[in-house]
């Protein structure tokens, strides 16, 4: 039952923290997008990017995409939804 009780406080904190960080107006810098990207892609047991276009600028967003989630992969799904949340808390006020 602790593991449960502890599944759904995080399950409810990332989903807060993903409302905080959907309707936030603020502007992050490219790399600390990438961190949002990663760490919610993970969470979500997606690990793979979606959406790619051929043009080049596209093909390099593509590719920094692959490489956040590849530095991350080693992370469980719960360690990266608190990561997540830790990084909503730091970077969006409530």
């Amino acid at each position: 039952m602790k593991g449960l009780m502890k599944d759904l406080l995080l399950d409810k904190a990332f989903k807060e923290a993903l409302e905080r960080a959907s309707n936030t107006h603020l502007q992050f810098p490219p790399d600390l997008k990438l961190h949002f990207y990663a760490y919610y892609k993970r969470a979500m047991g997606d690990n793979v990017g979606h959406g790619l276009e051929d043009s080049d600028r596209s093909k390099l967003i593509g590719a920094f995409k692959m490489n956040a989630l590849f530095q991350i992969k080693s992370l469980s799904q719960d360690d990266a939804k608190q990561k997540y949340i830790d990084l909503v808390n730091q970077h969006i006020p409530e």
